[in-house]
């Protein structure tokens, strides 16, 4: 893998995602564009590299980061931005509000839920894109603990880890009205049951709370090209 960004970036062709939520038994369908996905989630190396200013030798190796907010993954999509020669996708303010997504920018940024799903699911229709202990880390397989990325089979797209290890963090509100500022989780963690590792399960927390079984992976907008030279 590439050591030298967030792992390999992957393209994930544009279509047609359903949405759904348990709670209140809706649905809805969202267009997704083209857009980039890191293939592994963000790991700690290259959590600890990109925060700290050093090289980055193996980052693409190793568990992936976790215990991190959803605020705490703004501002490293950011920081790698900077690093990397792109333009920061997010505005953030000083005072601690909510950032705002500049969607012309070509940086990194946490994907759209819709995005996250359409990406899961990579073409295929069932609850999950493969046979869960070939694909997950879950409390089935994990033997209790976190595990490093890229370990179990990806799906047809290439992307590994969508489901179990660590949940990760979307950009999107979880329901305004009922929730206020929670954010959107996906994907289900190295401690949960089966029925939490699915492609549509969705999960919910405060954008300031640090979650021992969270972490996240990047996304880079249509059109962004390849990292400067």
């Amino acid at each position: 893998m590439d050591t030298g960004t967030a792992s390999d970036m992957i393209s994930v062709p544009p279509g047609r995602v359903t949405l759904s939520d348990r709670r209140t038994q809706r649905s809805w369908s969202v267009e997704v564009a083209p857009f980039r996905l890191g293939a592994v989630q963000v790991t700690r190396a290259l959590h600890t590299a990109v925060s700290s200013g050093s090289a980055a030798t193996g980052a693409a190796d190793g568990p992936p980061v976790e215990g991190v907010s959803w605020q705490d993954a703004v501002r490293f999509c950011n920081a790698l931005s900077r690093r990397d020669g792109f333009t920061p996708a997010y505005h953030v303010p000083a005072d601690g509000g909510d950032a705002v997504w500049d969607r012309a920018a070509d940086g990194y940024r946490l994907p759209t839920e819709a995005e996250w799903e359409h990406a899961c699911r990579a073409g295929t229709t069932g609850p999950r894109y493969g046979p869960l202990d070939a694909i997950a880390w879950y409390r089935g397989t994990s033997d209790g603990r976190i595990r490093d990325v890229g370990g179990k089979r990806p799906n047809p797209w290439g992307l590994y880890d969508m489901l179990g290890n660590v949940w990760e963090w979307c950009w999107d509100l979880y329901d305004a009205e009922v929730y206020g500022s929670y954010r959107v989780l996906r994907g289900g963690g190295w401690f949960d049951e089966q029925w939490s590792c699915r492609a549509s399960v969705r999960r919910r927390s405060h954008p300031t709370f640090r979650v021992d079984d969270v972490g996240f992976r990047v996304a880079r907008s249509p059109g962004a090209g390849p990292r400067p030279a």
